[in-house]
C-alpha cells in the first residue's frame, strides 16, 4: 500500500463528509449531485480495489448492509434524564421559583435561559473518540440503551468524523445527546410510496423514526428519510470547558453537528417574563414547523448550575418542558368500516362520535390496515384516544380497555368488497387487502386513468375527466368498454364539448391503441404489483394471453425477477370471472393479446447508449428503470458527461437536470423511454 493511496482515500472521505454536511445540515451545497456522485464512486472503487483502505467514517458506509443478530446493551456515561412538565404559565413560573429557592439571591439574579423546540423523535447518544464516531445508542431506560451504531451511520446528517467546518479542533472524547426524527413532509411522501408499492403505511413520524433505527438490517435504515439534531454535550474531554448551554450549541454547530438555527428556533432570554410571553405565543408558530413537536424545553443557560441543582427522581431541576395542549381527545368508536382505494386496496377507517381536535370536528379517522386494528385491540364501542397526525390527518392512537362494559364488539375484515361484492384477498407478506375486480366501480375511474395513460395504452385525448364522465353516464362499466365507445358515437356527439372532430380523434386514438404491445396491455390492466418492467418480463416469457390464463404461481415464479408474492397476485387476478370477461371482451374488440415474436440475436434497442437517472419515476423504481435499460443493452451511470445520451427525468429532480442542460444532454420522461423501447 502506497502512502499516496492512503492520502487519496483520506482526502476523498474528508471532501465527501464536508460536502455532505453542507448539503444535509446547512442546505447550502457547493457542488452538484453529479460532482458529489463522481467523488463517491471514485472512493468506492478505491476501497473495493484496496479493502484495507476502508474506514468506519467513510461516506460509502452510509448505505448500510450490516445485519445484527440482536442489539447489545450500552451503559451511558451519565444518566439520560427525562423532563418535568409545565402546562401553563403558572406552572412554568412555579418551576423557576423552585430553582431560585435552591440558589443564592445573587446567582438567581444572573440567570439566563435557553428555549429549544421539543422535537418528537427518538433520543440518541453519540460517542466520538478523537473526532471519529465510534458508538451510538438509544436512551433506553436512561441508564442503559441499545447499540444502534450501524443504523445511525446511515443517517445523512450525522457526522462520521469531526470537525467538518474547521472552526473547532476535535476533542479527545465527546458524547452528544440528540434526537433522530423524520420531517412531516418526508414521512408523508414515504407513506404514499409505501402504500403504493407495499400496501402498508406507518402510524406517525415518531414511531416511524424509532422503528427505522431499530432495524436489524441497517440497509433498511438507510432507506428511511431520517434526520438528526444535536442539543446537549454530555461528556467533553480534551477541549476547553463550556460555560453555557448556548456555548454548547454553538460548539456542536461549529464541529458540524445539525443544530436547529440559533436565534430563530432556539432563543436566549435574560429575563423570565419575556420568556413566558414567547412560550405562550409560540403555540401558534409550531404549526408551521417541518417537524412534529409538542412543546418547548427551557434550560438554565449556566452549565455550572446544572450540577449544583442536580435532579429529583429522573428529572433535572435545571430544565423543564412546556407542553402544549395535546391535539388528542377521547371519544367513542362507533363503527369500523372499509373503503376501496384507487388500486383496489381495502382499508379500514374509524367512524367516531364527533369530537373537536385542534379546532377541527373529527368524525372519521384512519386505521391504516387490519393489522393496526388487531395490534391496538380496537373494538367497536371502545372509548379511544384520537389525534390529528401531523396536525392534519386524524388517526386513532389507542383504545381505553379499562373503560369497557362488555358491550364492545371485535371487528373482522369483510370477506367481500363492499362496493362490487367480489371476494377480496390478502397477498402473503403484505398488510393490505385488495379487491381484484378491475370493474369494481370504486376503483374503475382510476383504473381507466391508468389504462389510457402514456405508460400503458397511451390513448391521446383520454384522461381522468373523460373517465369520470363516461363512468357517470354508464358508458364504461369495465375496462373493455373503452373499445366499445364507438357504439356510443351518437350519444357522445349530443353532449356539450364533444364536437365531431373531438369525438373522431378520440375514437381514432382508441382504435390505434389496439396495436400496442401486449406488455403495455398487461401493465394497463392494473394487476397489483405488475408495473412496466414486470409486464415486459411476463409478456416476453409467456408470449401472449393464452399461456398466461393457464399459468400457475409456480410457472410465474420460475421467471427471473418474479417472486412468489407477485406470482400469486397475477394468478389471482386472472382467476376472477369479471377479469376473465374483460379479457374476452378485449379479444372480441380486436385488442392485441400476443407479444411480438422474439427478436433475432443482434443489437438491442439501447445498445451503446448511456443513461443517467434523476428524480422519482411514476410507477417505477430507479432499480427497475436501470434493469429495463440494461436489458436492452444500455448503460446507466451516476455521473453526467457530454457522452451521456439521455437523462431520464422524474419528479423532484436534483441538480443533474441543470447539469444536463449545460452539457446539451437531452432529457426524457419514462413515457419517452417506453416509446423509444417500442419504436
Amino acid at each position: 500500500m502506497t502512502m499516496d493511496l492512503t492520502q487519496k482515500a483520506a482526502a476523498l472521505r474528508q471532501a465527501l463528509n464536508y460536502h455532505g454536511y453542507l448539503y444535509h445540515v446547512l442546505d447550502a451545497p457547493q457542488i452538484s449531485d453529479a460532482e458529489y456522485d463522481a467523488l463517491l464512486n471514485e472512493l468506492r472503487r478505491l476501497e473495493a480495489d484496496h479493502p484495507e483502505l476502508q474506514a468506519a467514517d467513510s461516506p460509502t458506509q452510509r448505505l448500510g448492509g450490516w445485519v445484527a443478530d440482536r442489539f447489545v446493551k450500552v451503559r451511558h456515561p451519565q444518566p439520560m434524564l427525562s423532563l418535568s412538565n409545565a402546562f401553563n404559565p403558572g406552572e412554568l413560573r412555579a418551576w423557576r421559583e423552585r430553582t431560585l429557592r435552591l440558589l443564592s439571591p445573587e446567582v438567581g439574579q444572573t440567570l439566563s435561559y435557553v428555549v429549544e423546540p421539543k422535537i418528537d423523535g427518538l433520543t440518541v447518544v453519540l460517542h466520538y473518540d478523537n473526532g471519529r464516531f465510534v458508538l451510538g445508542a438509544t436512551r433506553g431506560d436512561g441508564t442503559e440503551g441499545e447499540d444502534i451504531t450501524a443504523n445511525l451511520r446511515t443517517v445523512r446528517g450525522l457526522p462520521l468524523t469531526i470537525p467538518l467546518t474547521g472552526k473547532q479542533p476535535a476533542p479527545a472524547r465527546l458524547v452528544v445527546r440528540g434526537e433522530a426524527y423524520v420531517n412531516v413532509a418526508d414521512f408523508q411522501r414515504f407513506n404514499e410510496q409505501s402504500a403504493a408499492q407495499e400496501g402498508r403505511t406507518y402510524a406517525n413520524p415518531r414511531n416511524f423514526a424509532a422503528g427505522a433505527l431499530r432495524q436489524l438490517d441497517s440497509a433498511i435504515s438507510a432507506q428511511r428519510p431520517l434526520r438528526l439534531w444535536a442539543y446537549q454535550v454530555v461528556v467533553l474531554e480534551g477541549a476547553a470547558p463550556l460555560s453555557t448551554q448556548w456555548d454548547a450549541l454553538t460548539f456542536l454547530r461549529d464541529l458540524g453537528f445539525p443544530v436547529i438555527s440559533l436565534g430563530e428556533h432556539i432563543r436566549l432570554f435574560d429575563d423570565f417574563e419575556p420568556l413566558v410571553d414567547y412560550v405562550v405565543a409560540w403555540e401558534d408558530q409550531r404549526q408551521a414547523l417541518p417537524y412534529e413537536t409538542d412543546g418547548l424545553v427551557i434550560k438554565i443557560n449556566q452549565v455550572a448550575l446544572h450540577e449544583e441543582l442536580g435532579f429529583v427522581g429522573k428529572e433535572p431541576r435545571w430544565a423543564t418542558a412546556y407542553k402544549y395542549p395535546a391535539h388528542e381527545v377521547i371519544t367513542r368508536l362507533l363503527d369500523i368500516q372499509v373503503n376501496v382505494g384507487r388500486t383496489g386496496s381495502i382499508n379500514p377507517f374509524a367512524v367516531l362520535e364527533p369530537a373537536a381536535v385542534g379546532g377541527v370536528m373529527v368524525r372519521n379517522a384512519t386505521l391504516h390496515n387490519a393489522d393496526y386494528v388487531a395490534e391496538l385491540d380496537l373494538r367497536i364501542g371502545d372509548r379511544v384516544i384520537i389525534k390529528r397526525a401531523g396536525e392534519v390527518i386524524p388517526q386513532v392512537l389507542r383504545s381505553l380497555p379499562e373503560l369497557r362494559d362488555g358491550s364492545e364488539r371485535v371487528w373482522t375484515m369483510p370477506e367481500k368488497c363492499p362496493v362490487c361484492g367480489e371476494a377480496i384477498q390478502r397477498t402473503a407478506g403484505e398488510a393490505a387487502y385488495h379487491c381484484v375486480n378491475s370493474a369494481c366501480p370504486a376503483q374503475l375511474v382510476r383504473g381507466i386513468e391508468h389504462f389510457v395513460s402514456r405508460g400503458a395504452m397511451d390513448i391521446e385525448g383520454f384522461g381522468i375527466r373523460q373517465a369520470e364522465l363516461f363512468v357517470q353516464l354508464g358508458f364504461i362499466t369495465d375496462l373493455a368498454d373503452i373499445y366499445y365507445l364507438h357504439e356510443r358515437r351518437a350519444e357522445l356527439l349530443g353532449r356539450e364539448g364533444f364536437g365531431e372532430k373531438k369525438v373522431s380523434n378520440l375514437l381514432s386514438a382508441i382504435e390505434a391503441s389496439k396495436e400496442r404491445p401486449f406488455s403495455r396491455l398487461l401493465n394497463a390492466l392494473g394487476i397489483h404489483g405488475v408495473g412496466a418492467v414486470g409486464a415486459e418480463t411476463i409478456a416476453s416469457h409467456f408470449g401472449g394471453i393464452e399461456a398466461l390464463l393457464t399459468a400457475t404461481a409456480d410457472d410465474l415464479s420460475q421467471i427471473s425477477g418474479v417472486g412468489p408474492v407477485l406470482a400469486a397476485s397475477v394468478v389471482d387476478w386472472f382467476s376472477h370471472a369479471p377479469n376473465r370477461r374483460t379479457i374476452e371482451r378485449l379479444r372480441a374488440a380486436g385488442v392485441r393479446l400476443a407479444a411480438d415474436a422474439p427478436a433475432l440475436v443482434g443489437p438491442q434497442t439501447f445498445a451503446g447508449m448511456t443513461f443517467v437517472i434523476t428524480g422519482t419515476l411514476e410507477g417505477l423504481s430507479r432499480d427497475e428503470a436501470k434493469a429495463l435499460i440494461e436489458a436492452q443493452g444500455g448503460k446507466v451511470t451516476d455521473s453526467m458527461s457530454k457522452k451521456t445520451n439521455y437523462l431520464l427525468l422524474g419528479t423532484n429532480p436534483g441538480s443533474k437536470a441543470a447539469k444536463a442542460a449545460g452539457l446539451g444532454v437531452p432529457t426524457i420522461s419514462l413515457d419517452d423511454l417506453l416509446r423509444l423501447l417500442h419504436a
